[in-house]
């Protein structure tokens, strides 16, 4: 998560065209109307506009063109800066109206667009009125190339914009990868009624039914992520992030958990609710379910004490070493939710978070030199159910510069699932820095980021290491199955007779260098750099008979591994096993665990996961 501040707005607002007033009798029953002017800018502006540069935006970014141009005479120009521009660091505005205007008669803003080189514009939108932003809708990261491409942005319920003020809104950073600047331009912008924006949908909490079990009396919880789909008059689905005041909210037992209209969730009492929202009459997607216990769960004892010498050591926080300089275990980064807390558990140190969707730690003040380090640790306990949960570490350098958006920044991020990831139980993360692939330094690291699925984390024992040597690969073999031969039916083994013509390298597209290495004389398979990797078995297998799947393997590197196995269809499902590994791991898989497969019918397998794989002794038995 980069740490930028782009959003907030300028009190200098440079006024490009007035408003031409006019006296009219006014009856004094009459309810006031507004303007339904559609235009925004065909050719100029409409009458009433007025421009608002972001408070650290270039501030001249803005501009009319005439010489290049979609259509008629002139079009809207931005140039968006280099990195580091003392002017302003990015390009970022408001296009507002006043009185406002009444668009309850249109169903989507519509506009051309181009830019110098391929692009992706941070957002564009309308509904920004500068305050409250009561309908604001966003269209995230536009895609733009050096031909004019239209663009819809619909709107979710136009009968609430009688007086809408933002008529369109942008943001715009210079490029990721070389930090300078580049202009985009955009024509026959306009509010428009078109019939074939259709099929909309509507979610909250992105679509996803969530539950937060565990939630204490008096704790509260903001909905989020609110979007809509619609499908364009192209035949495709446009995603748009919305604001809460679309969605009305309804709880099934507001006394348990009430919510108010800004999606706010206050828990008043034990038992259980379930919050959902509409969009007018459209139910949204998604839902949170609160579970009232009463009473916080939280760890009863410490994580245990680290044991590497702290020479070997670079700690962010533990007790146990003496730690580097932190500035804060929280940024409150735009669209975190996160609260956190230092507390104590029998005398040790632990941060606690709460409402966790991501969190910003930085130390950019004095950045870490941790080139020399092989190891990231962190310990975790979460009393979440953690099934299907994840867990995500990021680290960003700021590079050779020591500072952000210099144009030499990297980051990288881990994803752990369960397992390693567990509930009500400490779990030690030893993540290598090989992991953090995207790092393309790691002696100026600056920030540290953590998110997933898991509102309500416990951490201790953050530090990098490097201590002892870890193998890359196996120095034994795999250990020799016991399982009598007639019990068994290999796939891959020294000790059986394995399936005839089994293709152990198929080519699916995947990025896996495959091979087959003697460990000691024994014969094992070796994926290298997996993403995913198959194995065709030469012919269709009936493993009805047979009770387990048993697979031996080995890992220093990775920290994500799943087995899958593949029936006709294909039907598939996935078993996923610990990693990183302390020497060869065993693991006899019940045939249960892969239900719906047929196993009348096994035909694949597939490993899914990342790191350098060693893997022996696949096979089923009674």
């Amino acid at each position: 998560m980069k740490k930028r501040n782009t959003y907030s707005i300028a009190a200098l607002i440079t006024i490009l065209i007035i408003a031409v007033s006019c006296e009219r009798k006014i009856d004094t029953l009459e309810l006031a109307t507004y303007p339904t002017t559609a235009d925004v800018f065909i050719d100029g502006f409409s009458s009433g506009l007025y421009y608002a540069a972001y408070g650290t935006s270039k501030v001249t970014a803005f501009s009319v063109d005439n010489a290049v141009k979609y259509k008629g005479t002139s079009s809207m120009k931005f140039e968006v800066p280099d990195a580091g521009d003392p002017n302003g660091s990015y390009a970022g505005g408001v296009f507002g109206a006043n009185p406002g205007r009444d668009l309850s008669g249109y169903t989507v803003l519509t506009f051309w667009a181009k830019a110098s080189e391929p692009v992706s514009i941070v957002e564009v939108g309308f509904g920004n009125d500068m305050g409250a932003s009561k309908y604001k809708v966003t269209l995230p990261s536009l895609a733009l190339n050096s031909n004019w491409m239209q663009f819809y942005i619909p709107i979710p319920n136009p009968s609430l914009l009688k007086q809408e003020n933002g008529m369109f809104f942008y943001a715009a950073a210079p490029s990721s990868q070389t930090g300078k600047g580049y202009t985009f331009w955009i024509d026959e912008l306009k509010f428009e009624q078109l019939g074939t924006i259709a099929h909309a949908n509507f979610g909250i909490l992105n679509g996803r039914d969530s539950i937060e079990n565990n939630a204490e009396t008096g704790e509260e919880f903001q909905i989020a992520d609110y979007y809509a789909t619609f499908n364009l008059p192209t035949g495709i689905d446009q995603k748009v992030s919305l604001a809460v005041s679309y969605f009305k909210f309804t709880s099934s037992n507001p006394a348990v958990a009430a919510v108010d209209d800004f999606g706010l969730v206050t828990v008043a009492d034990t038992g259980s609710a379930v919050i959902t929202a509409k969009v007018g009459d459209v139910p949204a997607k998604g839902s949170l379910t609160i579970n009232v216990t009463g009473q916080s769960i939280e760890p009863t004892q410490p994580a245990p004490t680290p044991t590497i010498p702290a020479d070997k050591v670079i700690s962010l926080f533990s007790n146990a070493y003496t730690n580097v300089k932190v500035d804060t275990w929280n940024t409150h980064w735009l669209y975190s939710t996160a609260e956190n807390q230092e507390i104590k558990i029998d005398g040790d140190d632990v941060i606690r978070y709460r409402k966790l969707n991501f969190v910003g730690i930085e130390f950019s003040s004095q950045t870490i030199d941790a080139s020399g380090m092989a190891t990231f640790h962190i310990d975790l306990w979460t009393p979440d159910t953690t099934v299907n949960k994840t867990f995500k570490v990021m680290l960003i350098d700021f590079g050779p510069n020591g500072v952000f958006g210099g144009g030499d920044d990297s980051n990288s991020e881990v994803t752990i699932s369960s397992p390693p990831l567990a509930t009500q139980s400490w779990i030690g993360l030893n993540i290598p820095m090989s992991s953090f692939t995207g790092l393309t330094g790691k002696a100026h690291l600056a920030q540290l980021v953590l998110s997933g699925d898991l509102p309500n984390v416990y951490i201790d024992n953050v530090y990098f290491y490097n201590y002892g040597t870890t193998p890359t690969e196996p120095t034994t073999a795999a250990p020799v199955p016991t399982f009598g031969a007639a019990n068994v039916l290999s796939v891959f083994s020294n000790s059986y007779t394995n399936i005839a013509g089994t293709d152990f390298n198929p080519n699916w597209g995947q990025a896996t260098v495959v091979s087959q290495v003697p460990i000691v004389g024994n014969n094992t398979l070796k994926y290298q750099g997996l993403n995913y990797q198959g194995i065709q078995l030469g012919s269709s297998q009936n493993v009805t008979a047979m009770s387990f799947l048993h697979l031996d393997f080995w890992s220093a590197n990775s920290i994500s591994l799943s087995v899958f196995l593949i029936s006709t269809g294909p039907v598939e499902k996935s078993y996923i096993l610990t990693v990183p590994t302390s020497g060869w791991a065993g693991v006899d898989i019940p045939l249960s665990s892969f239900s719906p497969v047929d196993l009348a019918d096994v035909i694949q397998f597939k490993f899914v996961g990342n790191g350098d794989i060693f893997i022996d002794n696949i096979f089923f038995h009674k």
